[in-house]
C-alpha cells in the first residue's frame, strides 16, 4: 500500500478535516482516506445520521397506500396527443 504526502494544505481545510475526523470518531488518516474513496466512487457515501432528525415527517407506505396513490395519479400519466401538435 502506498503512502502519499500532501503539501500546502491551508488552515481552513486542515481544521475542517480535523473537525470531520472528530465527528466520525476516526483518525485524521482514516478520515482523509474515507473522503478520497467516497469522492472517487470507490466506496459509497454513508447515509447521514441527520436523517433521524426528520423521521416524524416521513414514513413507509403500505401496499394499500401505494396502490391508492398510483390509482389517483394514473390519469396524470396519460399522454394526450393533442398537447403535442
Amino acid at each position: 500500500m502506498k503512502s502519499i504526502t500532501i503539501h500546502g494544505i491551508d488552515d481552513i481545510t486542515s481544521q475542517q478535516l480535523q473537525i470531520t475526523a472528530e465527528k466520525l470518531g476516526l483518525s485524521l488518516n482514516k478520515t482523509i482516506k474515507k473522503i478520497i474513496q467516497e469522492a472517487l466512487g470507490i466506496k459509497p457515501t454513508e447515509v447521514s445520521s441527520r436523517r433521524k432528525d426528520f423521521e416524524e415527517f416521513y414514513g413507509l407506505w403500505s401496499n394499500k397506500d401505494l396502490n391508492e396513490f398510483n390509482d389517483t395519479v394514473e390519469p396524470l400519466r396519460q399522454i394526450n396527443p393533442e398537447d403535442w401538435k
